[in-house]
Formats: C-alpha cells, structure tokens, sequence
C-alpha cells in the first residue's frame, strides 16, 4: 500500500495543533468537494485523502499511533500484543497468528523497519491466497465530515443527500439538532480488512444563525423595539416569531428590558416531535428624536405634572 503523508496532505508539519488540523481540513475539503468539482476523479479522491487525514489527526489516539506507526497504524495494537508475545518468549519468535491450521511465525527483532513485511503476511493476500476462513477480521476506518447548515434550515427535519469520498448518502437531518452536534451513519466508513464489517461515518453540524433570534438550545431570544407612548399607555404591537408574526398586548407602564415570554414559539426540541420551547422577547424602549414645537411643550406640560 502506497504510503501517504496525512501531515503533508493537510500541508501541516508535525507539531501542527488541533486547531490548526481543523482550520486546514475545513479549507481544503471546502477546496476539493465533489459538489464544487463535478466530474472532477482527481478531486474526489483529493476529498477523500483529506477525510482521511482528518479523520485520523483530529483524534488523539490515532494520531499517537500514526505518528509511531505510519500506515499501519491501524494495526498498532496488534503489533504492541506481538512485541509483549515476544518479549515472554525471550525474543525466541512466536507463532498462532492466522487461521484454518495455519501459523504465521516471525522470529527476529521487531523494529519499524520489518513492522510493515510483519503485518502484510499476518493479514495481506498470504491469508486469503491460502483460504483461511478463520483469520481476524477488523472494522473499516471511521470517516469524520462536516456538513454546514443555517439555522433556518433546521426548524423542521428534512432530507439531505451529501457526498462523501465521491458516494451519495441519503439522510434524514432531524429538526433541533445543535451547532457541534455529532451523529453517526452506521456502515459508511471505510471498508473493513479481511472482510471486516465497514466503519461509519460521524457527521458534525455547523449551524449558521442566519436569523435576528438567539438560540439557546431549544428557546429563541430576541429584542422589540416599542415606542415610549406605548410603552407609557400600553398598546397592541406584531412581533415576528421564528415562524410567523404574532400579536402581543404591550402593558401600561412598561419599562425597558422588560422580557416577555411566548410559550411554545422557540425551537424544536431535538427528536421530540410536535415540542417546542419557548420565545423571549425584550422591550426596547424607544426614545423620541427631534421632537416638533407641539411635542415639546406638550413633554413640559407633562413635565409640570411631576410625571
């Protein structure tokens, strides 16, 4: 297998931070997507190699082992086993890989130089040349993507269709879900060795608020302004709600910032279909500018009364 360089695929060096993984991948899987690059077989498979390097450098874990291990990273704990199997035998060599009655024996010093020949006979084509039925399957690779959606869009569920390395996938995206949320599509990773099952796909949403409401799980916020006669004798005003306008009766004496609370008019709760939260809205008392003669002295009249 062709060795590729996750780091210099991402165009980062080693020391790169987690931060500066995430900032790369986003750039470059935005460059190379298949959506901006229709018909384009370099391209997806560019796509597909930065999913890969994500999904392999943004976890800890399989960083660790890919930067002690290189391509066979995946196989890192079976070789830590071999190295333990080893070193009880007094480096005599080990055997008791493989299946059907078979053995794969290696004597000799590991090091980093034979890792990979170990590995390609323990599950390369010598196990499937020779029909073993009983040799060790593993899990594909799991692919990690990002799908970027306004917060508009996600008010009510709908169906999606995104492309990952170069393949349509159909999904159901759920009314409610949170910026950062995570989910997993099962058997849409990378295909398992040895006739392993597939891994799976984990998808992050980034939610854009394109709207003039704050969300705060499921309840929305947002500001009204009222003028200062309404807000002194009370009145009828239309606010708009995330759906629609609604009429609200503004009371006498009002004072600014006073929050009122709209029950059942904020977000979808995330799979609970037909709940919602709620919806705060702020009065913002607005004060009059560049009154006329008339206004004036009616204001000092008023005035005098000590209101």
């Amino acid at each position: 297998m062709e060795f590729i360089d996750y780091y210099k695929l991402l165009e980062l060096d080693k020391s790169a931070s987690q931060a500066d993984i995430k900032k790369a991948y986003r750039r470059l899987a935005r460059k190379y997507h298949p959506d901006l690059n229709p018909n384009d077989k370099e391209a997806q498979a560019r796509f597909q190699q930065i999913n890969e390097a994500h999904e392999v450098l943004s976890d800890p874990e399989k960083r660790k082992k890919y930067d002690q291990y290189g391509k066979d990273w995946q196989h890192a704990d079976q070789f830590e086993e071999a190295r333990r199997q080893q070193k009880a035998s007094g480096g005599r060599g080990f055997g008791g890989f493989g299946g059907g009655g078979q053995q794969y024996n290696y004597s000799g010093s590991f090091d980093d130089d034979t890792f990979s020949d170990f590995f390609e006979q323990m599950f390369g084509g010598s196990a499937r040349a020779h029909g073993s039925g009983r040799g060790r399957h593993f899990k594909g690779q799991d692919y990690n993507a990002e799908l970027q959606l306004n917060l508009s869009d996600i008010y009510t569920s709908h169906k999606q269709t995104i492309t990952v390395n170069g393949k349509n996938i159909r999904l159901t995206i759920p009314a409610g879900v949170e910026n950062g949320q995570t989910i997993k599509i099962k058997g849409h990773g990378g295909l398992g060795v040895q006739g392993g099952p597939k891994g799976d796909l984990y998808i992050t949403f980034n939610i854009i608020n394109n709207t003039n409401f704050r969300r705060e799980k499921e309840n929305l916020y947002a500001n009204q302004e009222i003028d200062l006669t309404t807000a002194v004798l009370g009145g009828e005003i239309h606010v708009n709600t995330f759906n629609g306008k609604v009429k609200l009766n503004v009371k006498p004496g009002t004072q600014n910032d006073t929050r009122v609370k709209l029950k059942g008019k904020g977000f979808p709760k995330y799979k609970k279909e037909g709940q919602y939260g709620d919806l705060f809205i702020t009065y913002k008392v607005k004060m009059p500018k560049h009154l006329n003669a008339e206004q004036q002295r009616l204001f000092r009249e008023l005035q005098k009364t000590g209101l």
